[in-house]
């Protein structure tokens, strides 16, 4: 009996022993799981604060950043009142002055220019302000010339932009023949004597007499003289009958209006920089070719700028170099026709060179205009010297290398591969190996048409 009670009251104490330890465990489970979920809870509202921080962070530095570029360089009632202002006072006229300042059917719409890296600014023109714009029915893209803005000159004789925006020339008392006496050597200056310079002159005074009376008065001189200063509104007379330039719509002043092109640029997608911090470059050259048409449609594209290397080069009105040949630059219409869009850094060939002959260096980088006209350093003399190390086409057919490789039809990958590698290996001015460049030209358009032209693309 007494073994029995024995056996009984350990079996108590361990019973006993065994509720005391669960006891203690679930009172310390207990206690612990508040401490987990506070500190589940802590980090949740941790992360929730950084995130929406760096959301507000964010958005005030881009909001920040596009008010100021707007208000800096956006100021379309500006513009529009310096230039209307001058229209009223008979300075300045032309074909787009009425609508701008009386009907209002002219009107400044979304500013392009919304980033100080993103202006239209070349070494060679003035800064300009570009706007989104509609003219009755037409959309067009508007540029307006910003005095104020600092720019550095290709050269001191290339644009004269205080003497410009002030509009005091031609003078007053100043007859046509005299005019076209100024312009005349103006044109020389800027394209050479080898061009076909009456015929270019009289192509000017087409545009300047925009109401077709056959007179030139001295408020449409005036605008003339100022826009002939820049090589966007030279360029869009030389290449005017041309399908690969936007037409000029009109202008007051320097003021100008150019055609809208539908679908810019020619390839690549546009992403917020905080994302573009995050991209490799290799990815980020993918990415671009992502969204681009249909190869046939990119070949007919091509072709297209391939024929305004043609048109630039040794054309009726003088020889010019493409100083900047990106997609950022060109464009297409609804026909898959190639647009340029920004012609401001296609400047004439014999002002370029007489610009660089003036130009001291001490190194090859010295000689660099634009993105793509570099010439070499002559060390002996410390100064740089006037023919470019690569054509026209080399660099063009850089552009389109990725562009019309990516999604080639395999029977022709390798002789289009073969060929873009040859074109971008030409070295030295179009004038030193004009039978190859000629050669290269003509193999590349007709080896690309021969392949659309039994499509609809083309």
């Amino acid at each position: 009996m007494m073994k029995y009670v024995h056996q009984t009251s350990e079996v108590s104490v361990v019973r006993c022993a065994l509720f005391a330890m669960a006891r203690g465990l679930f009172s310390w489970v207990w206690l612990r799981k508040p401490i987990y979920i506070q500190a589940r809870f802590s980090y949740l509202h941790m992360k929730y604060l950084f995130f929406s921080w760096l959301a507000v962070f964010v958005g005030s530095w881009v909001v920040y950043v596009e008010y100021s570029s707007y208000s800096e360089l956006c100021r379309g009632h500006e513009c529009k009142n310096s230039i209307c202002d001058k229209y009223r006072k008979g300075v300045i006229d032309g074909s787009a002055c009425r609508s701008l300042c009386e009907k209002d059917t002219l009107y400044l719409g979304k500013c392009l220019s919304a980033k100080p890296n993103n202006q239209v600014r070349s070494d060679s023109d003035p800064s300009s302000t570009v706007y989104s714009g509609g003219w009755g029915d037409l959309e067009g893209v508007i540029k307006c010339q910003m005095e104020e803005i600092p720019h550095y000159n290709l050269g001191a004789e290339m644009e004269h932009r205080k003497e410009a925006s002030s509009f005091n020339k031609p003078t007053k008392g100043t007859s046509v023949e005299k005019f076209k006496e100024m312009v005349l050597s103006h044109l020389k200056t800027k394209v050479g004597e080898q061009a076909n310079l009456p015929d270019l002159v009289s192509l000017v005074f087409s545009v300047a007499d925009y109401n077709k009376d056959g007179l030139i008065s001295l408020p449409e001189a005036r605008s003339t003289w100022a826009l002939l200063q820049l090589n966007e509104f030279l360029l869009a007379i030389v290449l005017q009958d041309r399908e690969h330039t936007p037409r000029l719509l009109g202008f007051c002043g320097d003021l100008y209006v150019m055609e809208k092109v539908p679908y810019a640029p020619l390839y690549g997608i546009s992403l917020p920089w905080v994302v573009e911090l995050w991209i490799p470059a290799g990815v980020r050259r993918s990415m671009d070719q992502w969204f681009t048409p249909s190869w046939p449609r990119k070949a007919k594209i091509s072709i297209g700028l391939l024929e305004l290397v043609e048109d630039v080069f040794h054309g009726t009105f003088g020889s010019f170099l493409m100083c900047d040949v990106s997609a950022d630059g060109f464009g297409y219409n609804d026909r898959h026709d190639l647009k340029v869009m920004d012609t401001r850094h296609i400047v004439p060939e014999a002002t370029f060179q007489k610009a660089m002959r003036e130009r001291r260096c001490d190194t090859e980088e010295d000689c660099l205009y634009g993105a793509d006209c570099r010439t070499s350093c002559d060390l002996t003399k410390h100064q740089c010297t006037p023919e470019v190390t690569q054509p026209n086409l080399a660099k063009a057919c850089g552009a389109l290398k990725d562009y019309l490789l990516n999604g080639v039809p395999a029977d022709i990958q390798e002789e289009l591969e073969k060929q873009l590698y040859a074109c971008i290996a030409l070295k030295g001015s179009a004038e030193q190996m004009e039978m190859e460049h000629s050669l290269i030209l003509n193999n590349l358009k007709s080896l690309l048409w021969k392949k659309i032209s039994h499509t609809k693309d083309s």
